[in-house]
């Protein structure tokens, strides 16, 4: 008895199945000629169910129910849509695509997303989702500096500058960056530098880069290269995504101490329909960047340059490692001779006075500086500017050179 039940009951499963599903048949065929079409695409709108059409241009394809909607398409033909309400066998014929008089292959776009690599007209590197979501690195952008023939200058954390074809800087005006199309570049300087304006981790689904000159895509800015930022589209990556960095920065430096390095990304998107839709993000980053506070002595110039010891007080050439503006040097008697021509013209408000021999012959050799100060007090800001000057005019160091003073 309990087998006749379970019989029954397989039996009765198997036929709700069938029922639940329905076939759809039919032969799909040239309209002009009634030749028949092989290899037809038939699909299912909104149920994403494609079948491919026999050599003879038959079809089969099952559904759940009726009514249904097929998309019917070829290469060569015009797409149609065909309304099915009852089963049956369909007979459908499709008009012969116009013939086209000219075909433009372009690179620009957003078409080199969707094409094959292989396909592309112009050298393309592209870093996509997966190499996002598996990289090691605190900043997404710092993956653009190890493709081929790519140069990165990091100046901070969030500051990296990208350039190709061996032309680089901390700042360089030669490459194009484009966020979902929007020109980058930063306002009154006129270059790029990667998320310094640009998206939080969360949101970047790609990143494009064309590393030769790129200026018939995207104009003459790009002779270096230029980047294309992507976000994700709120359509199709929805809901609530958050991610927390968390590291440790200034290891073993002497400068700085250790300290924690925080980095928090928050996304939000929600698409109420196929027209409608909307997303949120927002990052925090905290970090102690690189420490400047270097005051050695630095002498010479380029890769043979030392340091040597001597301060501000010490070296008239004082050079800091990180003091800035202080490079600018020049010989001693170079200034002397610009402020005794600026006194002869008159600039100053004083005409035919050499103060430089002046200040040597009445001022003793071990004068302090509020006594020189004090002597060239009537001469205003001449004397303000001879100054600083004074033991080295006075120990006939003319040849030395002395540096400006420049600013930590």
């Amino acid at each position: 008895m309990k087998r006749k039940i379970l019989l029954c009951t397989i039996l009765l499963t198997v036929s709700v199945v069938l029922r639940a599903q329905v076939v759809i048949s039919g032969r799909i065929t040239n309209k002009q000629t009634g030749e028949p079409i092989p290899l037809a695409n038939v699909g299912v709108k909104g149920k994403g169910i494609f079948k491919e059409a026999n050599d003879d241009g038959s079809f089969s394809i099952t559904v759940k129910s009726l009514p249904v909607t097929l998309l019917v398409s070829h290469s060569n033909f015009e797409q149609s849509e065909i309304a099915v309400n009852q089963q049956g066998e369909l007979t459908i014929t499709l008009n012969p695509s116009p013939p086209l008089s000219e075909v433009i292959i372009e690179g620009g776009g957003d078409s080199r997303i969707r094409s094959k690599v292989i396909n592309m007209p112009t050298s393309y590197e592209r870093i996509g989702l997966t190499q996002l979501r598996n990289s090691p690195s605190a900043d997404p952008y710092d993956l653009l500096g190890y493709l081929k023939g790519v140069s990165n200058v990091q100046s901070s954390i969030t500051m990296n500058t990208f350039s190709t074809r061996g032309f680089n800087g901390s700042g360089t005006t030669r490459v194009n960056q484009f966020m979902d199309g929007m020109n980058t570049t930063t306002p009154g300087l006129g270059f790029s530098v990667a998320n310094f304006a640009g998206l939080t981790d969360l949101d970047i689904e790609s990143i494009e880069l064309l590393p030769g000159a790129s200026s018939g895509l995207y104009g003459s800015g790009g002779m270096n290269g230029t980047i294309l930022i992507n976000s994700k589209n709120p359509f199709k990556y929805q809901g609530l995504s958050i991610v927390a960095k968390e590291g440790v920065m200034h290891v073993n430096e002497n400068q700085a101490s250790a300290s924690p390095y925080h980095n928090f990304s928050l996304r939000y998107a929600k698409a109420f329909n196929n027209k409608f839709a909307f997303k949120i993000g927002a990052q925090y980053l905290k970090a102690k960047d690189w420490i400047a506070n270097d005051s050695s002595n630095y002498a010479g110039e380029g890769p043979y340059g030392q340091v040597v010891p001597g301060t501000r007080a010490s070296d008239p050439n004082y050079n800091g490692v990180n003091v800035y503006g202080d490079e600018a040097s020049t010989k001693m008697k170079n200034v002397a001779s610009s402020v005794q021509e600026a006194i002869r013209q008159g600039i100053f408000g004083q005409t035919g006075i050499d103060v430089i021999q002046l200040m040597n012959s009445s001022l003793p050799a071990n004068a302090t500086l509020a006594q020189i100060k004090s002597f060239l007090q009537p001469f205003g800001s001449t004397g303000d500017m001879l100054a600083p000057y004074y033991y080295g005019l006075r120990n006939n160091l003319l040849d030395n050179n002395v540096s400006r003073t420049g600013y930590q």
